[in-house]
Order: structure tokens, then sequence, then C-alpha cells
């Protein structure tokens, strides 16, 4: 991104000077717009500075590009949520979002959630050679949701082996569906498979006694 800065001296060269003083770079790296011309004056009065703008291109890292992006987009949304962005041991970046009332953020089921992610995840890897995952969450939504289901994972698994018979879940997205298979995956008598096409895939437990059971945590999801 090309970031600017305007500095005033008793001559143009001066200001360009200390403006790359400033930005640590050399004159070949830059851009200069004389905004200003200096004036003697007479006497010293009347005497004007002259003034420029010096315009570089700035790389910004993959927090600040997260940042930036995520902030640009609440604003559009025209909400008073603030972003808080941090980078993990393993290399990804968490956001939080911040704020009162955060129900529409999250949206039902944690739709608007996921929106937000998936355009942030696409913005800031868009043309980068390093891809990096980026997790946003809200009033800690992603734990709670993944609590919930994995107690309806245990819901229904105890119904399918109590009454024998196999249970088709709602239509989930992929991390959701990734939760259940994980939750059941030592299960003993039930197995879990995705079927469908989004955003109507679902999961079907099934009862399995005596059977070899197939774990879907990593693929079919």
């Amino acid at each position: 991104m090309m970031k600017s800065i305007e500095v005033s001296a008793k001559t143009e060269e001066e200001a360009i000077a200390s403006a790359l003083q400033q930005i640590g770079l050399e004159r070949d790296d830059v851009s200069v717009e004389v905004l200003e011309r200096a004036k003697s004056g007479f006497l010293g009065i009347g005497s004007v500075q002259a003034k420029v703008r010096v315009s570089y291109y700035f790389e910004e890292s993959k927090k600040e590009k997260i940042q930036s992006f995520v902030d640009g987009l609440l604003e559009r949304m025209e909400t008073v949520a603030l972003a808080k962005v941090t980078e993990t041991p393993e290399g990804d970046f968490k956001v939080e979002l911040l704020g009162k009332n955060m129900g529409s953020l999250i949206g039902r089921r944690g739709e608007t959630l996921d929106a937000i992610q998936q355009l942030t995840n696409y913005a800031v890897n868009r043309g980068s050679d390093k891809r990096v995952r980026i997790h946003i969450d809200a009033e800690n939504y992603r734990r709670k949701r993944e609590e919930s289901l994995q107690r309806l994972a245990a819901k229904i698994a105890g119904e399918v082996v109590k009454h024998r018979k196999n249970i088709m879940l709602e239509p989930m997205n992929a991390y959701e569906r990734h939760v259940i298979h994980t939750a059941l995956q030592d299960w003993r008598d039930v197995s879990t498979h995705s079927s469908g096409t989004e955003p109507n895939r679902r999961i079907i437990v099934t009862y399995t006694r005596n059977k070899v059971q197939e774990k879907n945590v990593h693929g079919g999801l």
C-alpha cells in the first residue's frame, strides 16, 4: 500500500531530506510532490517554508493487513465494534470482535461471523505466496457453539445406540460437521458420515454395532 508524509522546511531539499530521514528510505524509493514553494519575504517578514509530500510503498505485515481490512469492514457495516488481532505460536491469527450487543455480528448460528471470517481470509491471502489462517470470534461464540455441538453429538449418539437406528442431523457448515465427527470418533457402536451438497450438507450418525467403524474426522466433511 502507499503511504505519505508531509514535511515543511526552509527549502524543498531540506524538507525532502527530513522526510527521507524519518521514513528511512532513499530518494529513488519515493515520489515527491511540492505542496508549497519557499518564499524568502522581505527582511524575513512574510517568509514561507517549503512544504512537500513524500509518498512511498509500504508493505504491511499480515497482522497489519488483517487489522486494516477488518476495521474497514466493520466501518462499512456501521458497527462500533473493535477488532483485536493476535498471532498464535503456530503462525495463525485470531481476531476478537469487541463491543456491546454483538448478536448482529454473530448472526444466526454464526453465519455473519463466518462470512466475515471468509472475507478476511480471502482478502488477506489473495495473491500471497504464504497463506495464513485467520479465526474470527465474538463473545466466545466459537467455543460456546463447539461445546453445544459436542453435547448434541453425545445426545444423538446415545439415541442411535438406544434405538439402533440412524439419525440425520440438520444442515451444518464444514466447521460444525468437523466438530461432530471429532466428538464421535471414539464412540462405540456409532459412525458418522456426511451426505448432500452445500449449503444443505448433513451428518448421518449410523448404528454400527459389530461392524468396523469408519471415522470421517479428516475427510468427507
